[in-house]
């Protein structure tokens, strides 16, 4: 069997979308990009040596670099074990070059954890379906907003099925039963199958992504939402979700309509608090200041705001900065683009 040489790319995504918490997934264009060598069977060094990890850009000096601890080649392994693939091919060698973010909302531990799921799939020759390449992720991620919309790319809608008692069951084990620093033998016994489904974008459409600089994990920004909603505030954001779906789809798009469909009442308000200026970026930078801008929101858990537009990018962002450097934040801003879903390239 001759070397295998291959490259994965995964974009960063933007989740929550206006109305849609836990729903509405959008891929961009920054990427986790990972280059993958494995060496011909004779080749490969005896006695076992395990994958030699690399890293640069975002995040590179705080990624472990012991395939065992680092999420990615920790998802590859939970996949190739439940493939009854017990360890890597030996002398693997992998290079990750992240142009995303840490902490900010866009998608990177999502984007990690689809890289994992299809680097197993390609170094175990598995050649899994969609579907269930996303199980895998699920498994780990947990929501399927942001790994879907990493997968398949583009403007994505996704959600659970129901199960039934025992699937229900095998989907609620603990992440740490799942994905532990030192996974043992797993079992292929669970399965959820979040069908995705494609809405079609206006091709004009792009992100500025507005990036605070200071982290904020999901599970902080989680932690301040409420148990219950009202019925009202339910109503409020499925309004506004069935008409951002057919809004985004409209060319040109209408900045108004888009506007009042991106509102949402599920979480933003009650993130307020971790994101000092917030509520000001988010109600002050509308299409009437600001022709250009559609729509805007609060991306993922936070805390970088994302404003859809087709022009205004510099205005957008930089009246963002000044709203926040009134409260004392410093900011980066990007103009990305709606971003095509995760590639695997074998390399010639």
């Amino acid at each position: 069997m001759a070397p295998k040489n291959f490259t994965i790319s995964v974009p960063a995504t933007s989740a929550n979308i206006g109305p849609g918490f836990d729903v509405v997934g959008l891929s961009l264009s920054l990427h986790l990009t990972l280059q993958v060598s494995v060496p011909s069977p004779s080749d490969s060094p005896a006695p076992y040596a395990p994958p030699l990890i690399s890293y640069s850009g975002e995040g590179a000096d705080e990624v472990p670099l012991d395939a065992y601890k680092n999420l990615t080649t920790r998802v590859a392994l939970y996949v190739l074990r439940c493939n009854n693939i017990r360890n890597f091919p030996s002398g693997t060698k992998l290079h990750a070059n992240n142009e995303i973010p840490f902490g900010r909302g866009l998608g990177s531990s999502g984007a990690a954890v689809i890289a994992g799921v299809l680097l197993g799939n390609q170094l175990g020759d598995l050649k899994l379906s969609t579907e269930r390449l996303l199980d895998f992720a699920l498994m780990v991620e947990r929501h399927p907003d942001n790994v879907t919309a990493a997968l398949v790319g583009g403007f994505v809608g996704s959600y659970l099925r129901e199960l039934d008692e025992a699937a229900t069951e095998a989907a609620s084990v603990p992440l740490s039963e799942v994905l532990p620093e030192y996974p043992p033998d797993a079992s292929e016994d669970w399965g959820l199958h979040p069908p995705p489904r494609h809405w079609a974008s206006a091709i004009t459409i792009k992100a500025v992504a507005i990036i605070p600089r200071f982290e904020l994990s999901t599970a902080k920004a989680r932690q301040v939402l409420p148990s219950s909603y009202t019925r009202k505030d339910v109503v409020f954001n499925l309004q506004r979700l069935a008409v951002l779906t057919t809004a985004l789809a409209q060319s040109p798009p209408d900045p108004e309509l888009i506007y009042e469909a991106m509102k949402d009442r599920i979480h933003q308000p009650y993130r307020k608090t971790l994101i000092p200026g917030l509520p000001e970026v988010t109600s002050m930078i509308t299409p009437s200041s600001h022709p250009g801008l559609l729509g805007i929101c609060l991306s993922g858990a936070g805390p970088t705001i994302l404003a859809l537009a087709t022009s205004g990018f510099e205005a957008i962002a930089e009246d963002a900065r000044a709203i926040f450097k009134e409260r004392g934040i410093e900011i980066d801003w990007k103009v990305l683009s709606v971003a095509e879903g995760s590639k695997v390239t074998i390399d010639q």
